[in-house]
């Protein structure tokens, strides 16, 4: 029996986060290269696999991002790739769905849940097959040891530990 592959689309999938500053506004943020795929035409059995470039992190700022690259929090020279394995797709109605699975950054491997809404499947121009999701969910940074913060003179933090994970994607079914 022949299994489909489904592969992700770059061009028409975005990753990004946001994060709290300074108590008072979201500061957002994307991985710029990421792939993904799953096999089966049955969402609810797919084997789902994410692995991210923590080197393409961007946040518009350079300094912000070469900090984010540091040891502080990715320390993308000793740890190049975060992963996400997805071990259930529940079917909660027609078009969403849970996500579970095991996020890991620097060896640290956590379960977490993301809401998914399936957006469908068609057909582009060309006659290839496209499924489209999105993606939200939230993490706390600090249990992956992504510790790093600043105490603010008022009190609070510079940085929220709860980070917030959306993603729009499209994969394309591969012959």
């Amino acid at each position: 029996m022949e299994t489909t592959k489904w592969i992700l689309d770059p061009a028409h999938s975005e990753l990004t986060f946001k994060v709290k500053h300074l108590m008072i506004s979201n500061v957002k943020g994307e991985f710029k290269k990421f792939s993904s795929e799953f096999t089966g035409d049955d969402f609810t059995k797919a084997k789902i696999h994410v692995s991210i470039d923590a080197a393409s992190i961007f946040t518009n700022d350079d300094n912000r991002d070469q900090h984010l690259k540091s040891a502080d929090f990715f320390d993308v020279e000793n740890y190049k790739e975060i992963s996400f394995e997805g071990t259930s797709f529940t079917k909660v109605d027609d078009e969403n769905y849970q996500l579970k699975g095991m996020l890991t950054i620097k060896d640290v491997s956590k379960e977490v849940t993301l809401q998914v809404e399936f957006g469908g499947i068609n057909k582009d121009p060309w006659g290839n097959e496209k499924a489209g999701f999105s993606i939200n969910g939230k993490i706390n940074r600090k249990d992956w040891g992504l510790n790093w913060n600043a105490a603010l003179e008022t009190g609070g933090v510079l940085v929220s530990d709860e980070v917030k994970i959306s993603a729009d994607i499209q994969f394309a079914k591969q012959a």
